[in-house]
C-alpha cells in the first residue's frame, strides 16, 4: 500500500514540507513499534521543526506516550536536546540568509495563528473536501482506515496500545484540518502512511469477526474472512493504480506543455513566458531553458499575492520587497499590463463561452497542445479513476497549450 497507493505515490516525490513530515511520522511512528522510545521523539521533533511546524499534532500522541512508556527522563531529553540543536541551526541559518537573529520557524507559527493571513484567498472548500479527496486517493483503503477504531471491541489487545497511538493522529488531523475553511490535498501528507497502516490492521483483523474464543476449529466464515483479506488487498491496489492512471493521463499537460520551450530557442534570448490563470500550475523554473529571460503573471482576476522575481538591489534576503503584504493580497507589480510584451502564453483552453487567447490566429500560433481533463464537465466517476475503453470517451477534455506570438510583419503578411 505505502508504494502503489495513488496519495503515496504522488505525496512522496513532492519537494514540500508536508512531505518531510510524513517521512519523519513514518520513521518516528516505525521507532515507537519498536519501543525505541528516544529516537522516536526525536525524529519528531525533526519533522515539526525542519519540516512542518503544524505536523507537531500529528506525532503528539507517539511522543506523550513515548514519555509514558519509555524512561521519562531519557526521552524527555532526547526530545529536547534535539529541538534545541535542530532550532540554533535553523535560527543561525536564518540569520545568515536575512542578516537579522530571527526564527523562520515560530515567524511561521505566529503568522498563520496569530497574524490573520488571508488564505481564503487561494481558495476555500467545503466540510467534505477532505473526505472525497482521501478516498480518490485511497479508495477503500480510506474506509478500512477510519473502521479500525470500530474494530477494537473485537480485536481486544491486539492492537493496543501501541499501534492504536501510531494511527490515532488520523482522526485528530482530519478533524482538525476539515475545521479550517483553505483546504489542499498537501496538508494531509503526513497522515499518509499511518492510513495505509490501519488499513492493514483492519484487514487483518477480519478473521477476527468471526472467530468464537471457545471454539476448539475454525469456522467456515473464519475461512472465508482469512481468503478475502488478499482479493480485497488486490482491489484496493488495483483502483489504486486505476486514480494513478488517471491522475497521470488526464492532469499532466502543466509538467509536459513546459518541455516544448526547449525547441523553441530561435525565438532569441532574453524572451518573456506569460502565464494568466493557470499560475496555480506552473511547475517550477527549473521546467524553463535559459534563453527565456522572464516569466511574467497576466491578470486574469486573481487577486491573491504571486511570487516575483528575485531583485537582489532591494537587499537581496536580508530585505523584504515593498511589494510583499502580510495579508497575501495582490501587489500592483505582480502583473505584465502590457500583454503585447508576451513572446510565449501558457493557456488552458475548456472550450468556455469566453474565447482564448489562442483563438486568435492572427496574433498567435499554437506551438504545442495537450489535452487536458476537464473537472467541471466530467462525470466523477470517470474522472476520478481510469475504466478501460470508456475513459476516454466518457471525460470531456480542455487543451492546454503553449502559444507563440506572431511577429507583426508576418501577421501583416497572413
Amino acid at each position: 500500500m505505502l508504494s502503489l497507493t495513488s496519495g503515496c505515490f504522488f505525496a512522496s516525490t513532492s519537494f514540500l514540507p508536508s512531505t518531510f513530515s510524513m517521512y519523519a511520522v513514518t520513521l518516528s511512528s516505525a521507532l515507537f513499534i519498536l519501543e525505541k522510545y528516544a529516537l522516536a521523539v526525536a525524529v519528531a521533533a525533526a519533522g515539526v521543526i525542519v519540516g512542518w511546524p503544524f505536523s507537531i499534532l500529528v506525532v503528539l500522541p507517539v511522543t506523550l506516550a513515548s514519555l509514558y512508556y519509555g524512561n521519562f527522563k531519557r526521552v524527555f531529553l532526547s526530545g529536547l536536546v534535539s529541538s534545541l540543536c535542530i532550532l540554533v541551526l535553523s535560527v543561525l541559518s536564518d540569520y545568515y540568509c536575512y542578516g537579522r537573529w530571527t526564527s523562520s520557524v515560530l515567524n511561521l507559527l505566529q503568522y498563520n495563528v496569530l497574524g490573520g493571513g488571508e488564505s481564503h484567498l487561494y481558495g476555500t472548500e467545503g466540510p467534505m473536501f477532505y473526505f472525497k479527496n482521501t478516498f480518490n486517493n485511497f479508495n477503500f483503503c480510506f474506509i478500512l482506515a477510519l473502521l479500525f477504531l470500530a474494530l477494537l471491541p473485537k480485536t481486544g489487545k491486539k492492537y493496543t496500545p501501541h499501534l492504536l497511538v501510531v494511527v490515532s493522529p488520523i482522526y485528530i488531523w482530519l478533524v482538525f484540518m476539515t475545521l479550517q475553511s483553505h483546504k489542499e490535498e498537501r496538508f494531509l501528507y503526513p497522515i499518509y502512511p499511518l492510513i495505509c497502516v490501519a488499513a492493514t490492521a483492519t484487514i487483518d483483523s477480519f478473521p477476527d469477526l468471526f472467530r468464537d474464543v471457545y471454539a476448539t476449529e475454525e469456522s467456515i466464515l473464519v475461512k472465508i474472512a482469512k481468503g478475502l483479506r488478499p482479493v480485497i488487498l488486490g482491489l484496493i491496489l488495483c483502483l489504486s493504480h486505476s486514480r494513478t492512471f488517471s491522475m497521470l493521463n488526464g492532469y499532466s499537460a502543466p509538467l509536459e506543455i513546459y518541455k516544448h520551450l526547449e525547441h523553441h530557442e530561435d525565438v532569441g534570448d532574453g524572451s518573456t513566458l506569460c502565464v494568466g490563470s493557470e499560475w496555480h500550475r506552473y511547475p517550477s523554473s527549473f521546467f524553463i531553458p535559459s534563453y527565456i529571460g522572464e516569466v511574467k503573471w497576466i491578470d486574469d482576476g486573481f487577486r491573491g499575492l504571486l511570487p516575483l522575481p528575485f531583485n537582489s538591489t532591494l537587499g537581496g534576503t536580508a530585505s523584504a520587497p515593498p511589494y510583499f503584504n502580510n495579508k497575501n493580497k495582490a501587489s500592483d507589480e505582480q502583473y505584465l499590463r502590457n500583454i503585447e510584451a508576451c513572446d510565449f502564453l501558457v493557456e488552458l483552453d475548456l472550450k468556455r463561452p469566453y474565447p482564448a487567447r489562442g483563438s486568435d490566429l492572427s496574433t498567435w500560433e499554437t506551438l504545442a497542445a495537450i489535452p487536458y481533463l476537464d473537472r467541471e464537465l466530467s462525470p466523477t466517476l470517470y474522472r476520478s479513476f481510469f475504466i478501460p475503453y470508456v475513459w476516454q470517451t466518457r471525460n470531456v477534455f480542455g487543451i492546454y497549450r503553449l502559444i507563440k506570438r506572431i511577429p507583426k510583419s508576418d501577421s501583416g503578411q497572413i
